[in-house]
């Protein structure tokens, strides 16, 4: 590429990009960003608006109206709907993109010439020579483990427990999200469509998706969802995966002429639905600093790429880390802890101003 490389995930195909499913609340900033790009039409179309979510304990449903206390909405529309779109627009541009790669490999990355090389799906090695590198290949991709030891400052947190997801063909039992804090564990009901629901549990952080069977699942679900003239809709799982819980930022997220971005630079507990639009609040920086840079030869905002992005990240890995204390159960918590939660999500749910704090950064905080 001319201009630039864009290093993605190695290895997989189109088919397994477009319909991998990850996260489905893009926040307020990045719906608005789709439409102004030319990428809503679809979104509009089958995305489900939401006007609140509810927080489920003590047995009843308290519900936090985000219209009400922010005049925004949020919109459902899974993670693998918005790559489905972008690569199509990218294509029919005219745009390269290579998928099921491998071998990706980025040198000299601090020089004025990084280069990418990696074998394309025919075997053939190849080399790009750029102006600048994009990592945005995920936390297990090659862009981040390109730079030296002892360049990067890494702060992390594991949490003492992961997320068992499952999609249903089956209604959503609820029109909106569901948190709910059990003595159990936490559960959230969610869905991706009017026919097909999302949901998790709680479980250990070493479980395996094998010890639990369908409908193991959907019993546990049917007691920590429970509430007074709920049901919960059961249908045939179509996929179920367990996934880990973590906290994670590096810094700096640019070295030479290498700039982290999304997963690469950052992971949020899924609680609070920050990820993918923390990726994209990542890219938007980037692309109005390298447009700078390589338009108008203004070095100022790629110079600031990791200190401007940085601020808004930790803001969301507060929600993030809050939002999952406050719902789940932790192994050390006794009846002191259990208590502490409880009240938080009362005085949550009771306070105008503590609601309104929980709704502006659920429905996303602006990009600037």
């Amino acid at each position: 590429m001319c201009g630039g490389g864009v290093v993605g995930r190695g290895g997989h195909s189109r088919e397994y990009g477009e319909r991998r499913v990850r996260g489905g609340v893009p926040g307020v900033p990045t719906v608005q960003l789709l439409r102004e790009v030319g990428l809503g039409e679809r979104m509009d179309r089958e995305g489900l608006r939401h006007t609140g979510v509810s927080f489920r304990f003590d047995g009843a449903d308290h519900r936090v109206d985000f219209a009400e206390l922010t005049g925004r909405g949020i919109t459902v529309y899974g993670q693998q709907e918005v790559v489905k779109d972008l690569i199509a627009a990218r294509l029919a541009a005219g745009g390269d993109v290579r998928f099921e790669v491998s071998d990706v490999t980025l040198r000299d990355l601090d020089s004025d010439q990084p280069k990418v090389s990696f074998r394309d799906a025919d075997g053939q090695l190849r080399e790009l020579r750029c102006d600048a590198v994009a990592g945005c290949d995920g936390f297990h991709g090659v862009s981040r483990e390109s730079i030296p030891a002892g360049v990067l400052t890494v702060c992390e947190r594991t949490y003492p427990f992961a997320w068992l997801g499952i999609l249903a063909e089956a209604p959503p039992s609820h029109d909106e999200l569901i948190y709910a804090y059990h003595e159990r564990g936490f559960a959230l009901h969610s869905m991706r469509s009017p026919r097909i629901t999302r949901l998790y549990l709680q479980v250990a952080p070493d479980e395996r998706v094998e010890n639990w069977p369908d409908s193991r699942i959907w019993e546990e679900l049917a007691i920590r969802l429970a509430a007074d003239g709920f049901s919960l809709t059961e249908g045939p799982v179509l996929e179920k995966s367990i996934t880990s819980m973590r906290s994670f930022v590096v810094e700096p997220m640019r070295y030479g002429r290498l700039f982290l971005a999304g997963d690469a630079a950052h992971i949020v507990p899924p609680t609070g639905a920050k990820g993918m639009n923390l990726a994209v609040a990542d890219v938007v920086r980037l692309s109005r600093a390298l447009t700078a840079w390589l338009r108008e030869k203004r070095t100022d905002l790629v110079e600031g790429y990791g200190r401007d992005c940085l601020p808004r990240v930790w803001r969301a890995q507060h929600f993030s880390w809050w939002m999952t204390s406050m719902l789940h159960r932790f192994p050390e918590d006794d009846a002191f802890q259990r208590q502490l939660q409880l009240a938080q999500l009362r005085y949550t749910m009771s306070s105008p101003a503590a609601a309104t704090s929980l709704a502006e950064n659920y429905v996303g905080l602006p990009f600037d």
